[in-house]
């Protein structure tokens, strides 16, 4: 509850306390909401047991609005006013909540600089996304996008697409992350979707030991990103002069 009220991005209704408990444990929560003009109630227990999401709201609860969501022009104006290299991830087809919640924490400690997401996966349920998120639901910034046109918008921009797939020429390791990019991950069932691979600037692959072996979304980014952070903090990458131009043909 911190995290959200400290981004300063939900629109915050209400908190409320359970009566009898240990206010101490939720100071910092009740100083910053005080600052921000946030009213808070105490309530009878069971009252906060039917209105929160399970019986684990340890003694406080709060109404507010939805965590707001960028469109694709703002993620295209968000990376305009960048003063370094973006570092964008793009996730399609995950499926499991908390999943997406690990995978945005990782994305957030790794310097991602936004998470674009598709719109059919904004159907999961928040509050499962937040919990393994660990904060970074609230202060990363998320991005719906229904189409590939934004993708389209970056890449004139020359922010470069990398498409993360079994069996690609090239790994990771290969390309250079250091530039403005976009990590596209698919989701284990599915992968990547056929628009989105058709503007890819480039096919990559996590390699694996084992033959046949596969890793989650979640993994499969947070190595991405990490790998892309290396790089970032003067770890090698590829030659400029072998993957550091845009080019429009895709090798897989």
């Amino acid at each position: 509850m911190f995290a959200a009220l400290n981004a300063r991005q939900r629109k915050f209704q209400m908190i409320m306390v359970a009566h009898g408990a240990h206010v101490e444990k939720f100071q910092e929560v009740l100083d910053l909401a005080n600052q921000l003009g946030v009213p808070v109630k105490t309530a009878d227990r069971k009252e906060l047991d039917a209105m929160a999401h399970g019986h684990t709201h340890g003694g406080m609860i709060a109404l507010a609005g939805p965590k707001p969501r960028l469109n694709g022009e703002q993620v295209v104006q968000l990376v305009e006013e960048l003063r370094k290299p973006a570092m964008l991830l793009l996730i399609e087809g995950v499926e499991d909540a908390r999943n997406l919640g690990f995978t945005l924490r990782s994305a957030e400690a790794l310097g991602a600089h936004a998470v674009l997401i598709k719109k059919h996966l904004w159907d999961l349920d928040a509050t499962e996304i937040a919990r393994p998120a660990s904060g970074a639901y609230e202060r990363l910034p998320l991005a719906q996008i229904d189409t590939i046109e934004p993708l389209v918008k970056l890449k004139r921009m020359k922010v470069r697409l990398f498409g993360c797939i079994a069996g690609a020429r090239r790994t990771i390791y290969d390309v250079n992350l250091k530039q403005s990019c976009i990590l596209a991950i698919g989701g284990e069932k599915r992968g990547l979707s056929g628009a989105v691979r058709e503007i890819c600037d480039r096919f990559v692959t996590i390699p694996a030991v084992a033959e046949g072996a596969s890793l989650s979304l979640s993994h499969a980014a947070c190595i991405g990103m990490g790998e892309a952070m290396r790089q970032r903090l003067g770890g090698g990458a590829a030659p400029e002069g072998q993957d550091g131009g845009m080019v429009e043909q895709v090798e897989g």
